[in-house]
């Protein structure tokens, strides 16, 4: 008897969860519809100078990079909505256990619990070079040698 309530609360659950992607969905479009109506906007002055144009290309990519992160997160959420319509949202899609309920309100479009994720950013960092660090640098036109005598 005890396995109906503990369904009952997961399904409780899920309806929440995806209450909060539709409204996560809602947001970030109207943030993007908004982005798109300004830059639009902004693009009708004309007679600018060199300063002037140069701020808005600066800005332009600002907001292409920003975009481009919104997209990303879109298709997370759409993943995530459609995890939930095929009965698959909260389950790890590495080990296949339950992903704890405070993993999925602190992200709710998360496809892995939290040791598999774990796993897979120390994967991650050990596939990468020392070259792709980003606060890795050397001083330009120096040698081995020249660290070695320093």
């Amino acid at each position: 008897m005890t396995k109906k309530p503990v369904a009952a609360d997961r399904a409780k659950f899920l309806a929440k969860m995806r209450e909060q992607l539709l409204e996560m969905k809602a947001k970030l479009l109207a943030e993007i519809d908004s982005t798109l109506r300004a830059e639009r906007e902004g693009n009708k002055d004309e007679g600018m100078d060199t300063y002037d144009l140069a701020s808005e290309e600066r800005d332009r990519e600002i907001n292409f990079i920003l975009s481009d992160r919104e997209r990303v997160k879109l298709k997370q959420i759409d993943d995530a909505l459609e995890r939930m319509d095929e009965g698959t949202y909260g389950v790890c899609e590495s080990c296949g256990l339950e992903i704890a309920e405070e993993r999925l309100e602190a992200m709710p479009f998360s496809r892995l619990c939290r040791d598999c994720q774990q796993d897979e950013e120390r994967e991650a960092k050990s596939q990468r070079r020392p070259d792709d660090e980003p606060n890795a640098y050397r001083k330009v036109g120096s040698t081995d040698a020249d660290d070695d005598s320093a």
